[in-house]
């Protein structure tokens, strides 16, 4: 299944593409940022390039560009994995310059809005570190019920962390 593009009110999200890389380094080489993410943050544009190259044209994930809808310039991204029939897994991530304006939220909710409304998903989930509270905050702002806790679930750069499950149902989802 391919990423088509759609809109939400102030953002579009596009098929991610190679040149993407340059914004977002912003995101990737924030330490900050990353200390949640599944690998380390960036040194350079071309350590981005490399780990974005693979995920371009993955069967089972479709990933997404997050823009302004007025511009082209990218502020963060959306995944969606298809897990099993009508269930996927997303994953998001906004550069910090864009933080505190409620746009990881409409991207967020216009994905959901895809994959249950339009696709027919029914069920999405999302897996989080259990210290990431902004993330934890927003999923369940959006309506999504933590589900559960794997122990030493993930080895990341900062060592052998937990993940906390969110779920929600089509029918709990009600935009």
């Amino acid at each position: 299944m391919s990423a088509a593009a759609f809109d939400s009110e102030r953002l579009r999200m596009r098929p991610q593409r190679i040149e993407d890389a340059d914004a977002l380094f912003e995101a990737y080489s924030d330490a900050e940022l990353m200390r949640y993410w599944s690998s380390g943050p960036h040194a350079d544009i071309a350590e981005t390039r490399a780990y974005l190259t693979p995920r371009l044209d993955q069967a089972q994930w479709r990933g997404w560009a997050v823009t302004l809808k007025h511009d082209d310039r990218v502020i963060g991204t959306l995944a969606a994995g298809q897990k099993r029939p009508s269930v996927s897994e997303i994953g998001y991530l906004l550069v910090r310059s864009a933080w505190g304006r409620g746009y990881a939220r409409e991207a967020v909710s216009r994905l959901i809005d895809l994959l249950v409304h339009e696709e027919g998903q029914r069920r999405v989930f999302a897996d989080t570190d259990p210290d990431n509270a902004a993330s934890n905050a927003l999923l369940a702002a959006l309506g999504f019920r933590r589900e559960g806790l794997l122990r030493a679930e993930w080895e990341t750069h900062i060592g052998v962390r937990d993940t906390a499950l969110w779920g929600l149902l089509a029918e709990e989802w009600a935009r």
